[in-house]
């Protein structure tokens, strides 16, 4: 038998559909931990017979009280804990925030063990830009407050990801095409998995393939950033005359460049006429 592991919190994440991608670190930090947290211990009960781990189970999920929290923190002193999510990385739209808060606020240890997170596996197959993203979570399920949330972020300039179902899809779908315009998007789905997919096209586009036609299982959309406007020869003086008030030409030029996106030599030459 492996011996335990030292005493603390292990936050392991676990596979999103292929078992195959359980991490040998993660593995063996189930096998050696004293206990582990699930959210379903029908579902980790597989995990678990895969990498042939057999610590006792508790159910901690987003419905678990204080008490629970606390009976958990009274085991940190002494045993290694392992806390899992039904598939990925727990804390990623799952619960578990408020226990590793306690440990660390209790002087507890808290380990992470990483690896498949559905939210990055889909950003790195949808084609879309990754220098920048929001993960945004699950869109609400009532109209007006989906459509509220989406028009919150519908100024952020970054690619934004959002988990969903399968019948809720083509409204938020069609509720995103509305309130953002024409972005490209991606419908990724059953990621890992034998039928895993991968549908690219705009919001709309997107919207009425699915409008009839719901798909099944573990669903991500990632949608781009919004369209970049070329900047007119209004914007431009506009920007330099704010520049142009506290900076020297070229640095006006550079400051506004940067910040519209465009040649700083066509910048500086309308500088140096507006500063004469």
């Amino acid at each position: 038998m492996e011996p335990s592991l030292p005493p603390g919190l292990y936050i392991v994440a676990t596979p999103i559909g292929n078992l195959s991608d359980l991490s040998p670190r993660a593995s063996e930090t189930l096998r050696r931990a004293d206990h582990i947290l699930a959210e379903d211990k029908r579902v980790t009960a597989k995990l678990l017979k895969y990498a042939g781990a057999r610590a006792p189970m508790t159910v901690y999920h987003d419905h678990s009280s204080d008490e629970d929290r606390r009976r958990t923190l009274d085991m940190l002193a002494s045993k290694a804990v392992a806390l899992v999510s039904d598939a990925g990385t727990p804390l990623i739209s799952d619960p578990g925030y408020k226990l590793v808060r306690a440990a660390r606020a209790g002087g507890y240890s808290v380990f992470t063990i990483p690896g498949p997170c559905a939210a990055i596996a889909a950003l790195t197959v949808a084609g879309l830009p990754t220098d920048r993203f929001l993960f945004a979570g699950f869109l609400p399920a009532k109209t007006k407050a989906r459509r509220d949330a989406i028009g919150e972020l519908g100024t952020v300039k970054a690619s934004m990801v959002f988990y969903e179902s399968g019948p809720r899809l083509a409204d938020s779908l069609a509720d995103l095409a509305s309130c953002l315009g024409p972005r490209d998007a991606a419908v990724v789905r059953e990621i890992s998995k034998l039928h895993e997919e991968c549908v690219t096209g705009t919001l709309a586009e997107l919207a009425e393939r699915y409008a009839t036609a719901p798909p099944k299982g573990e669903i991500v959309i990632v949608v781009g950033p919004p369209p970049q406007r070329e900047a007119s020869e209004k914007d431009v003086d506009t920007a330099l005359r704010e520049s142009l008030a506290t900076l020297s030409p070229s640095r006006a030029a550079a400051d506004v460049a940067d910040r519209l996106g465009i040649p700083r030599k066509r910048v500086y030459a309308r500088a140096l006429e507006l500063s004469r």
